[in-house]
C-alpha cells in the first residue's frame, strides 16, 4: 500500500453469516479526492462505509489513516471524520437547530451561529426552529447535510446523501461535495446516478 494515501483499506473482507459481502477490497484516498461507491443492493455498499468510519470491523483487512491502523487511533481519527448514513438520524422532537446542537457538539465546541449558518447553506434556515418531525424528507436531508458541514472534518462519508432530494437540492450537495475537496477534503459517497468527476468503485453481487 502507498504509505502517502490519507485513507487505505488492505484486502478488506466482511461476511454477514454465511454471505462474503466485502471481498477484499482495496483502496486509497488522498486529500482532495472523493469516491462514489456504487452497485446494485445488497453488495455491501453501506456496509464498506461503516467499516471505513470504524463502526465496523473487518474479519480480514486493514483500514488505516496516514499509516497507522485506525483501530490504534481511534479518537484522533473520528475527530475528523463526518459519517452520514442513509437516514438522516434525526431526533423528531427536537428542532433542526437543537440537532444540530447536539450532534456536532459530540465532535467540537460550536456556536448557534455556526450552527444557523451551516443551516443556511442548505437552504433551511427557517426550519431552524421547526421540529424534525414536521420537516419533509428533502428537509431532513439538508438538515442532516448541515450537520456534515457544521463538523468541519476532513473525511465525508456519506451513504446516499441525494435521497429525497429535487433537481436543486441535488445540485446543492454536488457543489458542496466540491468545495469540500477543493479545500483539501476526502471521502466517499455512495450515489446510484454518476457523479461527474468522481473515481468510482463498483461493488458486485
Amino acid at each position: 500500500m502507498n504509505s502517502g494515501a490519507a485513507l487505505s483499506l488492505d484486502q478488506v473482507h466482511v461476511w454477514r453469516g454465511d454471505r462474503h459481502v466485502l471481498r477484499g477490497v482495496s483502496l486509497q484516498l488522498r486529500a482532495g479526492e472523493l469516491l462514489q461507491i456504487s452497485g446494485p443492493n445488497g453488495t455491501g455498499k453501506t456496509t464498506l462505509l461503516r467499516v471505513m468510519c470504524g463502526l465496523l470491523r473487518p474479519e480480514q483487512g486493514r483500514v488505516s489513516w496516514c499509516g497507522e491502523a485506525i483501530t490504534e487511533i481511534r479518537e484522533q481519527y473520528q475527530a475528523l471524520l463526518a459519517y452520514a448514513s442513509h437516514e438522516p438520524a434525526l431526533k423528531g422532537d427536537l428542532t433542526a437547530l437543537e440537532n444540530l446542537r447536539f450532534s456536532v457538539g459530540l465532535k467540537r465546541r460550536v456556536s448557534a451561529g455556526d450552527l444557523t449558518a451551516a443551516l443556511a447553506c442548505t437552504g433551511v434556515e427557517a426550519c431552524a426552529d421547526l421540529p424534525a418531525r414536521v420537516l419533509s424528507a428533502g428537509q431532513r436531508r439538508r438538515v442532516a447535510m448541515a450537520r456534515v458541514l457544521a463538523m468541519r472534518a476532513r473525511v465525508w462519508l456519506l451513504d446516499e446523501p441525494f435521497t429525497n432530494l429535487d433537481a436543486a437540492g441535488a445540485e446543492l450537495i454536488t457543489r458542496l461535495l466540491r468545495e469540500h475537496v477543493e479545500r483539501g477534503g476526502l471521502g466517499a459517497v455512495v450515489a446510484h446516478h454518476a457523479l461527474d468527476g468522481l473515481r468510482r468503485l463498483e461493488l458486485q453481487a
